[in-house]
């Protein structure tokens, strides 16, 4: 693991110190807030990402990930349900390495310096259970299914359909938002397609105001493995984030640095976005 570099990133954002309330807003943190977008309600986001030393332990590909845009829209469904549609729309690879012992690099068929794909979609729908109070924490559940839209001829996808069903809890103190998720992850084996591993997922964010309009956030976030022996592609994954994020008007920018735990997560990457929620339909 590269704890050393996740550590420093968790300390420096921990330690701030806030002047206002912290307002629930996903991007960029992959821990999933608990509060819905609200009924009716349209939120709009799109951002980039770079990872270097992004690994495909399936394909056996290596090199510098560019994923631009990353694209996703959520409806309000109701006032404490959400339908999230997330999706990287090109995904860019520069191999710097190939291992020809993956067990499905002989279905890849790039052979120059790069490849590309679509990304996996991602279609999950938020239910909050219980609202936030001052005594206790809301609480939500979220359930994923992630489709295979990324093919194994370019490398970057495994044709296997993944499920995950997370709780979510949240809590704002004065000025810092709270959040943990933890749950469990179904991931098939790509090369035997009737064996699966079963992951733990889990997710713990804070964010702190720093004025009216801007906050600094950081998460750690990831899956670990029940298998001793993984399948390729289901191995143990995390890292590290920390970023910030700026409102003006009605859009929200957002940037991080993020760190990779093991040595099948990229070393270190850098994503930036932005996000739009809007009011566009009333329900009953």
């Amino acid at each position: 693991m590269r704890i050393h570099a996740a550590g420093l990133a968790l300390a420096l954002w921990s330690s701030l110190v806030a002047v206002s309330p912290a307002a629930a807003q996903q991007r960029p943190l992959l821990t999933e807030d608990p509060e819905p977008i609200g009924a009716g309600r349209i939120l709009l986001e799109g951002g980039i990402e770079v990872a270097r030393s992004q690994k495909y332990p399936a394909s056996g590909l290596e090199g510098k990930l560019f994923r631009i845009p990353i694209a996703g829209i959520s409806f309000g469904i109701g006032p404490t349900a959400e339908l999230q549609l997330d999706m990287p729309l090109f995904d860019t690879l520069s191999i710097a390495k190939r291992n020809p012992a993956a067990p499905l690099a002989s279905l890849v068929t790039a052979t120059g310096d790069s490849t590309h794909d679509v990304g996996d979609l991602v279609i999950a729908t938020k239910i909050r259970l219980v609202a936030e109070n001052v005594g206790y924490p809301a609480f939500a559940v979220r359930f994923a299914t992630k489709l295979p839209n990324a093919s194994n001829e370019s490398g970057l996808g495994t044709d296997t359909t993944e499920f995950y069903g997370s709780v979510l809890v949240g809590k704002t103190v004065r000025s810092l938002r709270i959040v943990a998720n933890g749950g469990l992850g179904i991931l098939p084996d790509p090369v035997v397609g009737y064996r699966q591993n079963d992951v733990v997922t889990y997710g713990l964010s804070l964010a702190r105001a720093l004025t009216d309009r801007s906050e600094i956030v950081g998460e750690a976030n990831g899956r670990f493995s029940t298998r001793d022996n993984p399948f390729p592609g289901t191995e143990s994954r995390g890292q590290a984030a920390i970023g910030a994020r700026f409102t003006t008007g009605s859009v929200r920018f957002d940037g991080k640095l993020f760190f990779g735990f093991y040595e099948e997560d990229p070393r270190v990457g850098f994503a930036a976005g932005f996000t739009y929620v809007f009011t566009a339909f009333q329900t009953p």
